[in-house]
């Protein structure tokens, strides 16, 4: 294949409108559960204390420090780890890679990746788990507050359940969280802790979570998929490149979501960092067919 057919791949079909939203009735599990809600909603509150303790300079270092920290295990962890298996890891680097991303607060890596492959296998339709034509609020947050998806979804997830060690955490996932609000409260003190764990725990939650909702309803299209998945650098620039979300949906079997250079990944660029010194292997990226097929824009 000459360079001039990847530069100008035949015009793609134009892509297919978004479903409509639902007006469907929720179930009662699909509810939002106020009592096992008031946990996540008082961990909102908690940073306000700091009026009373101050606000140190190591504990805002540390939230920072935390926040992009923790983000990578999610970003580079959860998601391309093990809901995609964009790359490989052995099990020891695997456990540390699962047990660090217990500490962002999202439940356990099984939890997360199962119904993340959910969404991936029902995007926009009847069994994803996140649509926003659910509304913004169900795709955010709700989803995650009501009864439903309490349960991590075994059946998706047996490619890592045989690993007991990941049934350990996924099934006990407050240690993580509590282990590090401990050491912020050893190394910073009261501020430490509400700053740099609960402020930055929470901006984690919605920077996350930003990615079902924010990509999904505002941003750019450059390939035509079956969903409403678009790309936004401003999420990208947060989430260490989770925001080239259309990307990521046209071809999700890559390490890579920034498929072009101008396109920031951090996460990428750290996974590569670890290829060269042989914890990360068989690092997947877009062939130049995949990033050229089924263009709408550049």
């Amino acid at each position: 294949m000459t360079s001039t057919t990847l530069e100008r791949p035949p015009i793609p079909p134009a892509p297919a409108p978004p479903p409509a939203p639902t007006t469907r009735r929720r179930s009662p599990e699909e509810r939002v559960n106020k009592r096992t809600s008031i946990a996540f909603f008082a961990v909102h509150l908690l940073p306000l204390l700091a009026i009373f303790t101050g606000i140190t300079w190591k504990a805002v270092i540390l939230g920072i420090v935390l926040f992009y920290g923790r983000m990578l295990f999610i970003s580079g962890g959860y998601h391309r780890y093990f809901s995609h298996r964009s790359y490989r890891l052995a099990r020891f680097p695997q456990f540390v890679v699962a047990f660090l991303g217990t500490t962002a607060a999202q439940k356990g890596p099984l939890w997360w990746a199962g119904h993340h492959r959910s969404h991936h296998k029902f995007t926009d339709h009847d069994g994803d788990p996140h649509s926003p034509r659910d509304g913004v609020f169900w795709s955010h947050v709700g989803w995650i507050l009501c009864d439903k998806y309490n349960r991590t979804d075994t059946e998706a997830m047996k490619d890592f359940t045989r690993y007991p060690e990941l049934r350990f955490l996924d099934k006990h996932d407050w240690i993580g969280p509590w282990a590090l609000a401990i050491t912020c409260y050893l190394i910073a003190g009261w501020s430490g802790l509400l700053i740099g764990f609960f402020a930055s725990t929470v901006l984690l939650w919605h920077t996350t979570f930003s990615v079902n909702s924010w990509t999904h309803i505002v941003g750019r299209v450059r390939y035509v998929t079956t969903d409403t998945s678009k790309n936004s650098w401003f999420v990208a620039l947060f989430t260490g490149g989770e925001g080239w979300h259309n990307n990521h949906h046209h071809y999700q079997a890559s390490a890579r979501q920034g498929f072009f250079w101008w396109e920031l990944d951090t996460t990428y660029y750290v996974l590569k960092a670890l290829s060269f010194v042989g914890i990360v292997k068989k690092l997947r990226t877009p062939p130049a067919r995949a990033r050229y097929a089924h263009r709408i824009t550049a």
